[in-house]
């Protein structure tokens, strides 16, 4: 039992380094609140550009709450639908939580395309990715 919680230990506090050790840095950006769905879609942008594109990070936006309402096909704004799309031709995953999806009355087919569902839930989602050394970035 205690090399088994001492492996967890391990894992937790040495997968940033881990992360930042390897080939590509690995993020996770968490967005929640409808109003800063804008912001977090820029601060992807900048971070691709400022790693030199998609080829040279792993970055997963997990959405929950009221932000996953502009994500939604029919209510998505130009702005964001080609941020997305942009930003998907470069790598970045997107990931809505299964929970919220539920909560809003949204079925997976009425998000943006591309999405992914989270389906244990976006909250448990951002964990396992920092789990698994994903660095965490909530704009």
């Amino acid at each position: 039992m205690r090399i088994l919680l001492l492996s967890l230990l391990l894992a937790f506090t040495l997968g940033p380094v881990a992360a930042l050790a390897g080939d590509k840095p690995k993020v996770v950006y968490h967005v929640a609140d409808e109003d800063k769905v804008s912001f977090a879609l820029n601060n992807i942008k900048n971070h691709l550009a400022g790693v030199g594109g998609g080829d040279n990070i792993e970055i997963v936006l997990v959405s929950h709450g009221p932000a996953v309402k502009r994500f939604n096909d029919i209510e998505a704004v130009d702005r964001v639908r080609n941020g997305i799309a942009e930003l998907q031709e470069q790598g970045v995953t997107f990931e809505a939580c299964a929970n919220t999806l539920e909560a809003l009355g949204l079925a997976p087919d009425e998000l943006l395309p591309g999405f992914k569902i989270a389906e244990e839930g976006g909250v448990t989602r951002i964990t396992e990715l920092q789990g698994q050394g994903y660095a965490y970035i909530r704009p």
